[in-house]
C-alpha cells in the first residue's frame, strides 16, 4: 500500500508522517525505516533513521532501487516512510508518477507499505497515481 500526504511546504506533511511512523512502531512486529533527505529530525530509536545525501540518491531511477535493496536486505520491514519525495527524486510529476507505480509493485511484491510526503498541489499530479495510492 502507498500513502501520499500531499500539501504545500509549511503544512504539517512532516508532523503527520512522524505520527504515522509512532503509530507503526506500537503496532507492527516487524521493523520501520524512515528515508529523508538529510538528518533535520528526531525519531523514536526504534526506527531505522537512513539519509539519502549519504547515499547520493539522486533521481527517481536511484531511489527506486535503494528502496527496492532495503525491500530485499531485510525481508522485516513493514513500514518505509520517506519525507521530500520531490527533493530526493525529481519535481517532475510525470516521472513520480512512474516511480509510485514501480513502488506499487514492490509494495504488493514484499508487503511493505510506503507512505511518501509530496510538496505540491493534489491537482498537480497526474490523476493515474490516484488509481493505487491513497492519501491521508
Amino acid at each position: 500500500m502507498i500513502t501520499l500526504l500531499i500539501g504545500a511546504r509549511g503544512s504539517g506533511k512532516t508532523k503527520r508522517l512522524i505520527d504515522r511512523l509512532n503509530n507503526a512502531l506500537e503496532t507492527t512486529k516487524g521493523n520501520v525505516v524512515f528515508v529523508e533527505k538529510m538528518k533535520n529530525l528526531k525519531l523514536n530509536y526504534r526506527a531505522r533513521l537512513v539519509l539519502s545525501d549519504e547515499y547520493f540518491i539522486s533521481g527517481f531511477d536511484s531511489f527506486y532501487g535503494f528502496l527496492g535493496g532495503l525491500c530485499a536486505g531485510d525481508h522485516d520491514i513493514t513500514d518505509i516512510f520517506i519525507d521530500a519525495t520531490l527533493r530526493i527524486g525529481s519535481r517532475d510529476a510525470e516521472e513520480l508518477a512512474a516511480f509510485l507505480e514501480k513502488i506499487n509493485i514492490l509494495s504488493e511484491r514484499t508487503g511493505t507499505d510506503f507512505t511518501f510526503t509530496v510538496s505540491t498541489e493534489e491537482s498537480s499530479l497526474p490523476e493515474r497515481i490516484f488509481e493505487f495510492c491513497k492519501t491521508a
